[in-house]
């Protein structure tokens, strides 16, 4: 707990360097601000003074010498009237340092803010792969917007407003023993009372301020997820189920919100009653002594001002702990990113530096893997994939084949063994730099909310459109972007939603094919594309053939029946490893595998031969 709140402490500190010097000069200007507002009361006691007692000496000495330059008129008005200019002048004069202290308040606030949201999303793309597994994205989103607003609120008005409360009762405290002691001590005594039910207030919101938090965490989510797949939702008439699914995590927030918004009722409520019978304490002994006679009617008035002013900040001070609260509550959950363990560049200190581009030959030494620990995913997997061959790799869903492209890429780590590139350790080289040289097509590729040719450069900035056009033909998706009336400049919407499966998958490929690299993997990646299509790319891939290693996932024969060599895996092993010719006539999962395509072609193509059949008829 302790190293927590540390660690919370420590990054509050490292966020705010370089604008510390900003929130001292707004303290100062707040403490100024304070001083001019504390000797307002001063002006008007001696104002009422002199007037009620119709006697200078009661006044102050630099006020009654301004008054006497005036010869002509009523002395004691005159006096007045400069009592209200001098009232006014201090009320300027604290107005304008409490402008420069929202302003550089306002100025450091900002700056950390974006500092704290750049940290964040900087953070996030350096985070290992299992971090997001564990993660879910909406509540990823509010710890770095929500949770962001909250630390940004409380350093925008509540750091300056703790030093001001303790900058105003330090200053005030003086001049009230400095009139009369005994009337000060009263004005004081209530005091303690009010900061404690502060603390009280303080640690109460604390705690169900983090159920709140984590209650719009979970809505934030539900709303992300249900946005994302809205389609689905309709697909499958879930519309009624996932409103409910809502409006519960929407109860809950509120709830809790609720419950938050009560303690706040509940602290103001009885602040307000202690405040009340802290001025009425000190009405009622001021009356006494006004009474006796031991204090004036002016010193009555500025007791009564300066005890409002006073009250009003250590009122506030349980509401500055609330937010202060929230804030700790939110830094606590801003750290779970921030001090999450970022992916090392490498596993060495110095990683290893190869020449710019890659050759492509891949070694497999007996590589284990699993995303649980007792789960293996991949066992003693070893295979040399020689720079420029072509593999096809096949098998039943779970036996490990996509797992082996993000231990190549290095998204999770081997358990055991080791993968070479071009004879070196990928452990030993630097992420970006690998993952530079690898060219990933999923079977569900993400394509960004912009341009088609947008999309496009994410592999190669600087292409131009003749480069974004041979990619385009060699994944067949040229056609049909020209249809398009914006052509390459067309939007994808989100996620590419205006386009088909097999649109998205071609133009993946077709970002793959720009960047060019030395290892181009298809993740079961024509899997929405029609056999002709799919043939239409595969033999421009052919064509290629030996400018990349070429490492192709797939479900359909077809897909990989032309590689230099397939690899069969099982439960995650490496069970068969040839030729197609010579796997299609050797026993084995394989050999199945191609009877069970082979029956399923010869089905479909009779079903489309009846049905054509069907219509002639």
């Amino acid at each position: 707990m302790q190293d927590g709140r540390t660690k919370t402490q420590a990054n509050l500190w490292r966020i705010t360097r370089g604008q510390r010097l900003r929130y001292l000069s707004a303290t100062a200007a707040t403490g100024v601000s304070s001083g001019f507002m504390l000797l307002a009361p001063l002006v008007g006691m001696y104002a009422i003074d002199v007037i009620v007692e119709r006697d200078f000496d009661k006044g102050s000495p630099w006020l009654v010498d301004i008054t006497r330059l005036f010869e002509q008129g009523d002395a004691f008005l005159v006096y007045l009237g400069v009592s209200a200019l001098a009232g006014l002048l201090l009320a300027s004069l604290s107005a304008l340092f409490m402008y420069l202290r929202g302003r550089w308040s306002a100025m450091a606030t900002e700056a950390i803010a974006r500092r704290l949201r750049d940290a964040l999303f900087h953070r996030l793309h350096h985070l290992p792969a299992r971090f997001f597994d564990e993660a879910d994205t909406g509540d990823l989103v509010q710890r770095c917007s929500s949770d962001v607003e909250t630390v940004r609120v409380f350093l925008a008005t509540n750091v300056v407003e703790i030093g001001r409360s303790i900058l105003l009762i330090t200053a005030m405290a003086p001049i009230l023993f400095w009139r009369d002691a005994r009337l000060a001590a009263l004005s004081l005594c209530l005091m303690p009372f009010i900061t404690v039910g502060a603390y009280l207030f303080f640690s109460l919101v604390k705690r169900q301020f983090k159920v709140a938090d984590e209650a719009e965490g979970k809505l934030t989510a539900v709303l992300q997820e249900n946005l994302t797949g809205i389609r689905v939702v309709r697909a499958f008439a879930r519309d009624e189920h996932e409103i409910g699914r809502f409006a519960t995590c929407n109860r809950a927030f509120r709830d809790h919100l609720y419950r938050l918004n009560r303690l706040e009722a509940m602290y103001w409520g009885i602040s307000d009653f202690v405040s009340l019978g802290q001025i009425s304490v000190v009405v009622i002994a001021a009356g006494i002594f006004l009474a006796q006679g031991t204090i004036s009617v002016g010193e009555l008035f500025a007791f009564l001002t300066l005890v409002s002013m006073a009250i009003w900040p250590v009122r506030r001070l349980g509401h500055v702990l609330a937010d202060s609260g929230k804030a700790v509550i939110s830094l606590k959950r801003i750290n779970h990113i921030l001090e999450a363990e970022v992916e090392p560049a490498s596993r060495n200190p110095a990683p290893v530096h190869p020449r710019e581009r890659a050759d492509g030959d891949i070694v497999f030494d007996h590589v284990s893997a699993d995303y649980q620990p007792g789960k293996p995913v991949v066992v003693d997997f070893s295979v040399h994939v020689p720079a420029g061959q072509t593999v096809g790799i096949v098998g039943a869903p779970g036996s490990g084949k996509s797992t082996l492209i993000r231990l190549l890429m290095r998204l999770y780590p081997v358990s055991d063994g080791r993968i070479l590139i071009d004879g070196t350790d990928i452990r030993d080289v630097d992420g970006g730099w690998l993952r530079h040289q690898i060219g990933v097509v999923m079977q569900d590729p993400f394509l960004y909310s912009r341009s088609i040719a947008a999309n496009l450069r994410v592999a190669r900035p600087d292409a131009d459109e003749a480069h974004l056009v041979e990619a385009a033909r060699e994944a067949a998706i040229h056609d049909a972007i020209a249809e398009f009336p914006a052509g390459y400049e067309a939007p994808v919407g989100e996620r590419g939603i205006t386009l088909s499966g097999g649109q998205r998958q071609r133009l993946a490929l077709a970002r793959a094919l720009l960047k060019n690299p030395p290892v181009l993997v298809l993740d079961d990646s024509l899997s929405a594309v029609d056999t002709n299509t799919e043939r239409r790319i595969l033999k421009a891939l052919a064509q290629r053939r030996g400018r990349h290693t070429t490492i192709v996932i797939a479900h359909r024969l077809s897909s990989v029946k032309d590689a230099d060599r397939i690899l069969v895996l099982a439960d995650g092993k490496l069970v068969q490893d040839g030729a197609h010719a010579v796997l299609a006539e050797t026993p084995g999962p394989y050999q199945r595998l191609c009877e069970i395509q082979g029956a399923l072609d010869e089905s479909i193509r009779a079903d489309v031969a009846g049905a054509v059949r069907l219509g002639r008829g």
